[in-house]
C-alpha cells in the first residue's frame, strides 16, 4: 500500500464538463447522508479537514475533487436518502450523481458506503442494484464499525452479506471501517493501489 504524502481539494463540479480532463483514475465515494463519509476520506488521507464534516444531512451537494499524491482523484459525491431538501434539487443531485457514473470514463470504481449498525436499507438495496444492472464496478464500504463491539459488528457483517446475497449470485467486495480506528484503511488503499495499474490514460 502506497502512503498518501499529498491530498488536495482541486474543484467543486455541479456538471460532468466542469470535472477535471479525465487523464488521471479517479475513486468515487457515495452514500446514505450522515453515514460518515467525510469522517472516512480525511481518515484515509490522513487530513483532519479535508472533507468538510456536517451533522446536518446533504452538505454535499457537489462533485468535490481531491488530487492524491499527485497521481488519482478522490471524489466525494452528494448523499442520498435524508437530506432536507426540495424535490427538484434532489432530483437535479440525483441526475448529476447518475451522469457523473456512468460517462465519467476515468472513474475506476464507486465505494458505495453503509452504517454497519443498520440492517441493510431498502435505499442502499437499490443503488447496489442499480451499480450491478448498470455493471458498474463498486466496492461496500460499511462504517462506524467502532460504535459496536467485534461481536456485534461481526453478526451484523454477517446478516449484511446473507440480505444481499438474496439479490447477488457472487457478493460484492465488502469491507467493514470505522474512521476513528482507522480499521478498513490499508483494505481501502489497497484497492485503490491495485485498480491504478489498470488504468489506461
Amino acid at each position: 500500500m502506497k502512503p498518501i504524502v499529498s491530498a488536495s481539494f482541486i474543484v467543486s463540479s455541479a456538471e460532468l464538463s466542469q470535472c477535471p480532463k479525465p487523464v488521471l483514475p479517479e475513486y468515487a465515494f457515495i452514500g446514505r447522508s450522515n453515514v460518515g463519509k467525510s469522517s472516512l476520506i480525511n481518515m484515509l488521507t490522513g487530513q483532519k479537514m479535508l472533507a468538510k464534516i456536517s451533522t446536518a444531512p446533504g452538505k454535499t451537494r457537489l462533485i468535490n475533487h481531491f488530487l492524491i499524491n499527485e497521481q488519482w482523484y478522490l471524489v466525494d459525491l452528494p448523499g442520498y436518502g435524508y437530506a432536507k431538501v426540495g424535490h427538484q434539487t434532489r432530483k437535479k443531485w440525483e441526475k448529476l450523481i447518475e451522469t457523473y457514473l456512468l460517462k465519467r470514463e476515468s472513474l475506476m470504481s464507486t465505494f458505495l458506503l453503509v452504517d454497519s449498525r443498520l440492517p441493510l436499507q431498502d435505499n442502499d438495496r437499490q443503488v447496489i442494484s442499480w451499480f450491478g444492472e448498470n455493471q458498474l464496478p463498486f466496492v461496500i464500504v460499511m462504517t462506524k464499525a467502532d460504535k459496536l463491539s467485534r461481536v456485534e459488528a461481526d453478526q451484523n457483517f454477517r446478516s449484511f452479506s446473507k440480505s444481499l446475497m438474496e439479490d447477488w449470485e457472487e457478493l460484492p467486495r465488502i469491507i467493514l471501517s470505522s474512521s476513528k480506528t482507522r480499521e478498513g484503511r490499508k483494505e481501502i488503499l489497497g484497492y485503490i493501489d491495485g485498480s491504478n495499474r489498470l488504468f489506461i490514460p
